[in-house]
């Protein structure tokens, strides 16, 4: 794919907020209610995903300067392992995209609602809502990466304050006694660590957020490093002093109830005031969070179209460069998702999603882990041989981290997961048809 003009390509700043933005989405705001049923020992999970964010970030910043591609967390394994390896990397990595997509949305409209109370409990009103921010933000990312990229920056600056303001008043009000007992979940310590670590490591997705558009960034090869690893190490701070603080301000019992633990916390803290400043920090916080991840769901598709693993209506150009077929299409399927998930309650719904969504995009990860020893041994760049031990040694702990979070994940989305990887099979023998025509 060709360059982006140098006035549509974006630099370390919002490539920073694009990491930041996206990771510090909806998970933050819903996470400690479903990891309260597992108590005080969810911190360590919360630790154990951080320090495995590091990792992948440190991992993903190698490699995007070996393959300085559109479509990152496609082209690693596809360079690494061949077409097949890519092909099941970037399908299950777009279906993960399209499956936050539609969790991030829901939670949009449900803390949106908040300030509309007489729209409250209206079936028609929350899905209105969640349709509108979709649609709405794939016209916004029509109009080029640069756009939409200067939105993420901006709701990125405005989200951290509000969550940055609770964690630190509520340390004030913290009370030690609510981590007693540890482990509230009836299993070992090690099965609620490990099941802690799968939901939690949904609020790291989006490391490789900058790999992602790398075709549209300046300077490539050291620009998606840097934000890569400085959005990772902010996000982990803010997420730790968030979790511990919320978990000890309320009852786990209490916390595991709640559709809007944030908010409730805030109401401890400043009243009805607190429940309209965190409402309006999640609006703002899932509105941006969306609006990055509806900028990179084009994107895959879109490079994998480029090497003719995908339909070419995915990389049909507009005149800003921008997918913008592949990206309607990709909010069509959203909007499919929402319709047919509306049955579930919230907190169900949004445990499913990320779960799932979570497994699929931990696919590319595990053949990213040791893709650059492969992808030096066919590049031969200068001093490949004497970097191969290094590049086992440093990628060996991600495929490590990766199989404990699908242990994590427990049968069920491995099952479901597996049969939505499944189903991209028949696109790719579909693509290799097609290639057969030309």
């Amino acid at each position: 794919m060709a360059q982006a003009n140098s006035k549509q390509q974006i630099g370390i700043y919002i490539a920073t907020s694009l990491v930041v933005g996206n990771m510090i989405g909806s998970g933050i705001y819903m996470l400690p209610a479903n990891l309260a049923q597992y108590g005080g020992i969810s911190i360590f999970g919360w630790l154990i995903s951080g320090a495995g964010a590091i990792l992948i970030a440190l991992l993903f910043g190698r490699l995007s300067k070996l393959v300085p591609k559109t479509g990152g967390p496609y082209q690693y394994p596809k360079e690494g392992f061949g077409e097949f390896a890519g092909f099941l990397s970037g399908w299950g990595y777009w279906v993960s995209i399209l499956l936050t997509n539609a969790s991030i949305a829901t939670i949009f409209s449900s803390y949106l609602l908040v300030f509309l109370p007489s729209w409250q409990g209206s079936h028609f009103a929350h899905l209105f809502i969640t349709l509108a921010a979709i649609w709405g933000l794939t016209w916004v990312n029509t109009r080029g990466v640069h756009v939409g990229g200067k939105l993420q920056l901006v709701t990125t600056l405005l989200k951290v304050v509000p969550l940055l303001a609770l964690t630190i008043a509520g340390l004030f009000y913290f009370n030690p006694a609510y981590f007693v007992p540890m482990n509230e979940s009836g299993q070992s310590d090690l099965a609620a660590i490990a099941a802690s670590v799968t939901l939690t490591l949904f609020a790291f997705l989006g490391i490789e957020s900058a790999t992602v558009p790398a075709g549209n960034i300046k300077l490539p090869k050291t620009t998606i490093p840097r934000a890569t690893l400085l959005g990772t190490l902010f996000t982990i701070g803010v997420y730790v002093l968030a979790s511990i603080t919320i978990m000890g301000m309320m009852p786990h019992a209490a916390l595991a109830k709640s559709s809007a633990p944030l908010a409730d916390a805030a109401y401890i803290l400043w009243g009805d005031f607190g429940t309209y400043f965190v409402g309006v920090g999640a609006v703002v916080s899932t509105f941006g969070a969306l609006n990055g991840w509806i900028l990179v769901q084009g994107q895959i598709p879109l490079s994998m179209a480029d090497d003719k693993l995908m339909p070419p209506v995915f990389n049909r150009l507009s005149k800003q460069k921008f997918p913008v077929l592949g990206l309607v299409l990709s909010s069509g399927l959203i909007s499919i998702i929402v319709l047919t998930n509306q049955s579930k309650g919230l907190v169900e719904l949004f445990a499913l999603l990320i779960l799932l969504s979570t497994f699929l995009a931990l696919i590319s990860y595990l053949f990213s882990s040791l893709a650059e020893v492969q992808i030096l041994i066919r590049q031969q760049p200068a001093g490949w041989r004497q970097k191969l031990i290094p590049a086992f040694i440093a990628g060996m702990p991600v495929f490590g981290f990766v199989m404990w979070a699908f242990y994590g994940s427990g049968l069920e989305i491995v099952f479901y997961g597996f049969m939505a990887l499944i189903l991209g099979i028949p696109f790719y023998i579909w693509a290799k048809i097609e290639q057969t025509k030309i």
